[in-house]
């Protein structure tokens, strides 16, 4: 195949590059993140000023457009996605590969909105799957001289593109596969959480029928004893009370994606603090934002971990932090409640939640680590290795 020199230099430099851009959107599994990395390894691999992926809707517009090399006060100028027309719709409806000297002088151009780049010369490539196209990459205003009249992108850099755009289409499939996945999980633990939610709240509304029942019949008798079972009905009150916080915030579909995962890890603890008599408490350091499966994975562990803490561990204080690890973070939850022998619970085939804990972390790349002994609290660690 052959390859262009570029600005590392020689054929060997731009199998690197090729290289290095593939193994890229190998690691990522949400689709938000795998369309980003196509748009910035097309960008850098080409060395082209702007670059930009469309994933189509079914009503002529798009459900996804990413771009790079347009700044985010720029794009927010630039108004609304654009429409499936012009060249876009080409590349889209028609699967053709489009190099043009000057994308305005063709005949399909239909103009820019105010707030837009200049663009000239322009190479675009769908994202295909067999006979589905999942979308367009295109590249414009490659760096380098141009020749008269001609169109800086070269045939070789359409082959480069075609490359990473096969790549694309599996690492795009891959990633819609990973979500519905995922999304069927989530649907899963919700019916765990409201068939547990049915069971504690329910046994705690029988439980307070019974008192009130009971201490309706002792209250002309026995005012003493009365005055114990409505003592009982408003501490069953209570729990139920706590059973149904604890079970609102597991079922609100975590902000990840507005708020990224220090705010929305922080108003949780908020939440927990407000919601239980023990004291809960966030700390962050230095945390860059991480892959979106990173992500969901910390906040996950961390609800566990606060869970057992909160319901099993009878915590007077739990502590929650979260800090840079290298190009990743470190997920901290300790508590001073009553600890457990490890080891016990495995045996005893009682697991508080430390295996689906360890699942999520091997399934990032990451490491778990439980330090508890009975009497002395637990400290539960997560690394994940960031992007």
């Amino acid at each position: 195949m052959p390859m262009t020199k570029g600005r590392g230099g020689g054929a060997e430099a731009g199998l690197s590059r090729v290289s290095a851009a593939l193994l890229a959107m190998s690691r990522h599994l949400e689709v938000r993140d795998v369309l980003k990395t196509i748009v910035v390894s097309a960008r850098e691999l080409l060395d082209a000023e702007y670059a930009a992926l469309g994933v189509p809707d079914d009503h002529g517009g798009f459900a996804q457009f990413v771009v790079d090399g347009v700044s985010e006060e720029q794009w927010k100028a630039i108004g609304p996605l654009p429409r499936q027309h012009g060249i876009l719709a080409a590349m889209l409806k028609d699967a053709t590969p489009q190099r043009l000297a000057d994308v305005r002088l063709d005949a399909r151009f239909g103009g820019w909105p105010s707030a837009h780049p200049v663009m000239s010369d322009f190479l675009g490539l769908p994202i295909a799957d067999g006979d589905e196209v999942l979308g367009a990459v295109f590249l414009a205003n490659k760096r380098c001289p141009k020749p008269e009249g001609g169109c800086g992108f070269t045939a070789e850099d359409e082959e480069l593109l075609s490359i990473l755009a096969q790549h694309a289409a599996i690492a795009l499939t891959n990633a819609r596969l990973h979500e519905r996945g995922r999304e069927l999980t989530i649907a899963g633990e919700r019916a765990r959480l409201a068939h547990e939610l049915h069971d504690a709240v329910s046994q705690k509304l029988f439980s307070l029928r019974l008192t009130a029942q009971a201490a309706t019949a002792l209250v002309d008798r026995d005012p003493g004893r009365a005055k114990d079972e409505l003592q009982q009905i408003a501490l069953l009150a209570a729990e139920a009370a706590d059973e149904l916080r604890s079970a609102v915030v597991e079922l609100r579909p975590a902000a990840l994606d507005e708020d990224g995962l220090v705010a929305t890890l922080r108003t949780q603890v908020q939440v927990l603090d407000r919601a239980h008599s023990a004291r809960v408490t966030f700390a962050c350091h230095g945390v860059r934002a991480l892959p979106a499966a990173q992500e969901e994975a910390v906040l996950r562990v961390a609800q566990e971990a606060l869970h057992n803490a909160l319901r099993h561990a009878d915590a007077r204080q739990v502590d929650v932090t979260l800090a840079r690890h290298g190009q990743g973070a470190r997920l901290r939850v300790a508590d001073d409640g009553v600890g457990f022998d490890p080891s016990a619970v495995r045996r005893a085939g009682r697991h508080l939640g430390l295996v689906s804990m360890r699942y999520r972390a091997g399934g990032v790349g990451g490491g778990l680590t439980v330090e508890s002994a009975p009497g002395k609290g637990t400290v539960i660690e997560m690394e994940v290795p960031g992007g």
